[in-house]
């Protein structure tokens, strides 16, 4: 095997994919539009679980790092949105809130988030148990 399947241009780094989350959204047809979800790289979601981390006080004085997974995922979910474009000021003012997080929950309804949610997940391999990776590694 060849070391060069493993450099950077030889790798598909970010995959994009439709996820249509809810019938709700339509377009001039009466056709549910799809959303367009993207990959993270670690770099990413390190960046994500950082911002999602604050510090609480432990035992001694400690300050322990603790990360909201509430928090850890809608802000990985608004980052895997291309489209619709969650920053857009003016979509963001049609719900009347200021952010991309608070969009989301906004947009949707309790069981088309959790499903975004999911989507999210399975698309950047969080979905896989560690079984599966190893059977896939063998073949």
């Amino acid at each position: 095997m060849s070391l060069q399947a493993f450099f950077a241009q030889n790798v598909q780094l970010e995959t994009i994919e439709e996820f249509t989350v809810s019938d709700r959204f339509k377009d001039d047809n009466g056709a549910p539009i799809s959303w367009k979800l993207r990959t993270l790289s670690e770099e990413e979601n390190e960046e994500i679980r950082k911002a999602s981390t604050q510090y609480v006080k432990g035992r001694g004085g400690q300050r322990l790092p603790e990360t909201k997974p509430e928090v850890y995922m809608a802000k990985i979910a608004a980052a895997c949105v291309v489209y619709p474009d969650l920053k857009n000021a003016e979509l963001q003012n049609s719900y009347n809130v200021h952010g991309a997080e608070t969009l989301l929950k906004k947009m949707l309804l309790a069981g088309e988030y959790a499903a975004l949610l999911g989507k999210v997940q399975e698309l950047n391999g969080f979905d896989r148990d560690m079984e599966e990776l190893v059977e896939e590694v063998k073949n």
